[in-house]
């Protein structure tokens, strides 16, 4: 009985969070509302004396738990998968264990060398290593892009002056250059 009394208080809290979604929440100060509304729910109107202010969420977000009672480290909010697990490893002896006692105690020295490899893979070094390199990475593309830009506008003006001559040359301003006088067919 007493394990089911937080089911329907949970239950009756989901029920309830339609009625509460636009219910406002209190401020020390009447001068503004602040009001909480779901997908296309309507924003309530602002009044002469009082300012409301709508934070919008989306629609799925009305009936999920509210994210600061979703993480918990306490050992009512741990799964029941994980209370059995750990529950399984004590006392545990015989087949699939990793035992000397009982008969095929060795049997489940196979999954505890391969949880623990797991394990040791998650918090090992390569995973550091991964992101090193992906900060190195960023490192370089952000220089490769400065070079890249840099290089642009050294084109781009070399364009700019070789438009601007083609437009001198075709309108008559080019330079006039006195030609040598040609020599003499005497010698």
């Amino acid at each position: 009985m007493s394990k089911s009394l937080p089911l329907i208080a949970v239950i009756a809290l989901g029920a309830a969070a339609p009625a509460m979604a636009q219910q406002p929440v209190e401020s020390p100060d009447d001068s503004y509302n602040m009001v909480i509304v779901y997908g296309d729910d309507v924003c309530p109107q602002s009044t002469s004396d009082q300012i409301v202010v709508c934070a919008r969420k989306a629609e799925q977000e009305r009936y999920r738990i509210p994210e600061r009672l979703r993480f918990s480290d306490s050992p009512e909010g741990q799964a029941w998968a994980q209370r059995v697990e750990r529950l399984e490893m004590v006392g545990k002896f015989g087949t699939m264990s990793c035992t000397p006692v009982g008969a095929g105690g060795f049997t489940g020295c196979t999954q505890e060398m391969i949880a623990n490899a797991y394990a040791d893979k998650e918090q090992g070094s390569e995973v550091r290593f991964s992101a090193l390199v992906n900060q190195a990475r960023a490192e370089r593309l952000q220089g490769v892009d400065e070079e890249a830009r840099q290089e642009q506008e050294r084109v781009e003006m070399i364009e700019r002056e070789y438009m601007e001559r083609l437009e001198r040359e075709r309108s008559g301003e080019t330079p006039t250059i006195e030609a040598e006088p040609l020599p003499s067919p005497e010698g």
